[in-house]
């Protein structure tokens, strides 16, 4: 029999999430961002469940370019970190591929690499200080571009800091705006955050992510259910031991949960192995049999620990969630001092998933 731990991918709320994105963009168009194995929910999968709507998808690894085109995807895919060495210009030329430029060095191979004209977004740093060039270089960057002949076309992009928090984008956005101010190049500026709080980010292209899966771009401010989002992803196992302990004895390494009176534990076949966060500690929601209690103690590598004792129908054999319906992902990460990204892209390989309906 295997090990009790599934993970359940539902593509039909994966498409119910799109379209909301695509709803809140209005006359945008949408890239799907499906990097990193679509945040661990399966690229094909996720990529399928909008083939007949997406008007592009967005991701970081050339090799995962190249399955979707292998697979019939005819749409715009955009490279955010695009080429990585020169070869890599040949290869989106023959692919097809849109490429961020970020840096000179990607301009330098852009002007000395022979390859057929590229849709190319200029991504201009206005905050995040992470990849983009100054917003005062971008009038001569875009006449360089101009000038290699690697142009198909160009647009101009940016990625906010702070879309999610108080601060907002505004201070950002002008600085984007003034820097491309009479370009009339088309635009690409909101992640999940911007395009849900600021209506003003829809420019022509928007690029919503976590929200795709389930996830709130911004928990403290609004749930996933809030926001009109459903849960892409769902996690699940069994209990599949009991101890019973005294008050003052203590649950699992390091003795991080001691009792303060008699507990029922319930060992849960779920660890850091299968990538649910080691840091989650005491008191990180859990359901069993549907029925809403707390982790105990520290996550091992194989197995974690709850607290049964309110919940004295619960044994081995007990299905248990660790984020799904009923629990979203945002709250579980929440209470782990993480987000609920880490949580779905963290998912272990040696965990079977398959798919099904979630919400």
């Amino acid at each position: 029999m295997p090990r009790p731990i599934r993970a359940t991918i539902d593509p039909a709320a994966f498409r119910h999430n799109y379209l909301v994105a695509k709803r809140a963009a209005g006359k945008a168009r949408a890239w799907a961002v499906i990097k990193a194995n679509a945040y661990g929910h399966g690229l094909l999968t996720c990529a399928e469940a909008v083939r007949d709507v997406a008007d592009g998808y967005a991701m970081l690894d050339f090799a995962e370019a190249v399955r979707l085109r292998e697979a019939g995807f005819k749409q715009p895919i955009l490279l955010l970190e695009g080429a990585f060495e020169p070869a890599d210009i040949a290869e989106a030329g023959r692919l097809g591929l849109s490429l961020a430029v970020h840096d000179l060095e990607q301009i330098r191979m852009l002007e000395t690499e022979h390859a057929a004209p590229l849709d190319l977004f200029l991504k201009l740093n206005t905050g995040m200080n992470r990849l983009g060039f100054a917003p005062a270089d971008a009038r001569m960057l875009v006449e360089r571009l101009r000038a290699s002949g690697a142009a198909k076309s160009l647009a101009v992009m940016t990625h906010f800091a702070r879309a999610d928090d108080d601060a907002g984008i505004s201070d950002a956005l002008a600085r984007f705006d003034a820097a491309v101010a009479g370009l009339d190049l088309p635009q690409s500026v909101a992640n999940s955050a911007a395009l849900l709080r600021f209506p003003e980010a829809a420019r022509d292209w928007v690029r919503p992510g976590i929200m795709l899966y389930g996830g709130s771009p911004m928990p403290s401010r609004a749930s996933a259910e809030a926001l009109g989002l459903k849960p892409a992803m769902q996690l699940e196992s069994r209990i599949i031991a009991v101890q019973e302990i005294a008050a003052g004895e203590s649950v699992g390494y390091g003795a991080r949960f001691t009792a303060d009176r008699p507990t029922r534990v319930g060992v849960v076949a779920c660890g850091y192995a299968d990538g649910y966060p080691r840091h989650a500690m005491t008191g990180t929601p859990i359901l069993v049999d549907g029925q809403r209690t707390r982790t105990l103690g520290t996550v091992s590598m194989d197995m974690m620990a709850c607290d049964l004792s309110a919940l004295p129908g619960a044994g081995v054999g007990s299905r248990v969630v660790l984020w799904g319906k009923g629990l979203p992902a945002d709250e579980v990460a929440t209470a782990a001092g993480t987000i609920s990204y880490e949580l779905f892209c963290a998912l272990a390989q040696r965990v079977p998933q398959g798919l099904g309906t979630v919400a």
